[in-house]
């Protein structure tokens, strides 16, 4: 059968960001439910979230990227709930055979041996100790880690260790572990990213319908402030023609709520993301949509989406450069960027693995 645009009833996708389930890359065929009249209903029941537990073979992922700021990172999930349109990675669910549309926001998967996993991988003699990012893919305190937790457990062990680590989110659970991070952040180890892309709660809730509303998140920026913990926020992602207009409130915003490093990211539509992005838009904003990607194309030389480094996350030609030239002035202004906070890796104590031998030391 074609590969065809299927959308699915606004009822079933209540509270959920993609406008379909349309088909990874590795598959031929697209599927679709419907009611045949033969009692075949409960097929056309809402999208729930259900969560499968995974055991990872290995938790810290690296990368060589010369574009982004770390090499190595954890995701203690894959697929996120938050359901934000633009999340760049959606397109990673069609490794597991499901759609990069409603499938990443419904079918979740939790690593639960994450903790054990990254103490195996810190106590190997030949590790060498980097900032690790938590979060760097999908969202390490997105809805099921109030339940699971995994993200906590990865805390706890890096806290033992003295590991630095940076975390990207936009959920203000992140308070919870307000105590772990604070004595991290008291000797050097840890710093936290917020990504705030409007302003707008009515925006906010189209863009990314499960994730903490903006006014949260800054209050999230406050609260870990208040006990010691270094604030990043990011403005990602700048969408023309949707939240572009906010860069200078949304820097203005995080300031005043305790932010000192700023950080922005164009919208990256890389493979199954292209299409998934133009239904949305045709939904939410069908009067810009048009103009929408037609500014988005000439970022990017005319086409949708260009994966070179360097150019991926910021794009080229003139919208772009005024894009960067705001963010810039606003940030100087503000006083953000002044100086960026380099974690500690001299106070890292190499954990001890199972049936090894403790330091005299």
């Amino acid at each position: 059968m074609a590969d065809e645009t299927i959308s699915i009833d606004s009822e079933r996708r209540r509270g959920r960001g993609a406008r379909s389930n349309r088909v990874g890359r590795y598959e031929s065929e697209q599927r679709e439910a419907f009611d045949d009249g033969w009692e075949s209903l409960g097929e056309l029941e809402p999208f729930k979230t259900e969560v499968h537990h995974e055991t990872a073979k290995s938790i810290i992922a690296r990368n060589d990227s010369p574009d982004i700021g770390f090499d190595q990172s954890i995701n203690p999930y894959r697929g996120c709930e938050h359901g934000c349109i633009y999340c760049y990675a959606r397109p990673t669910h069609a490794y597991l055979g499901h759609s990069p549309g409603l499938d990443f926001e419904t079918q979740l998967y939790a690593k639960v041996n994450a903790a054990a996993l990254l103490e195996r991988e810190l106590a190997n003699p030949r590790y060498v100790p980097r900032v690790i990012a938590l979060g760097a893919v999908t969202d390490p305190y997105q809805p099921i880690e109030r339940s699971h937790s995994i993200t906590r457990s990865v805390l706890e062990v890096l806290d033992r260790a003295s590991h630095p680590v940076g975390i990207v989110t936009k959920s203000a659970l992140i308070e919870r572990d307000g105590d772990i991070l604070a004595r991290m952040a008291s000797r050097g180890l840890a710093k936290v990213a917020i990504s705030v892309t409007t302003l707008d709660r009515k925006v906010a809730r189209k863009m990314e319908p499960r994730a903490a509303t903006p006014p949260r998140r800054l209050e999230a920026m406050r609260a870990l402030r208040a006990i010691g913990v270094p604030v990043c926020v990011m403005v990602a992602p700048i969408v023309p023609a949707i939240n572009d207009s906010e860069i200078e409130s949304i820097l203005e915003a995080a300031q005043a709520a305790g932010a000192t490093e700023a950080g922005y990211v164009l919208l990256r539509l890389p493979l199954e993301l292209k299409e998934l992005f133009r239904e949305w838009l045709a939904t939410e904003f069908p009067d810009r949509a048009a103009r929408v990607i037609s500014i988005l194309r000439s970022m990017h030389g005319g086409r949708d989406y260009v994966a070179e480094f360097g150019l991926r996350q910021r794009g080229t030609g003139p919208y772009a450069a005024q894009i960067g030239t705001r963010f810039r002035l606003a940030a100087k202004r503000l006083g953000l960027n002044e100086r960026h906070l380099k974690l500690r890796t001299d106070l890292f104590r190499r954990p001890v693995a199972r049936g090894g031998q403790f330091a005299l030391l």
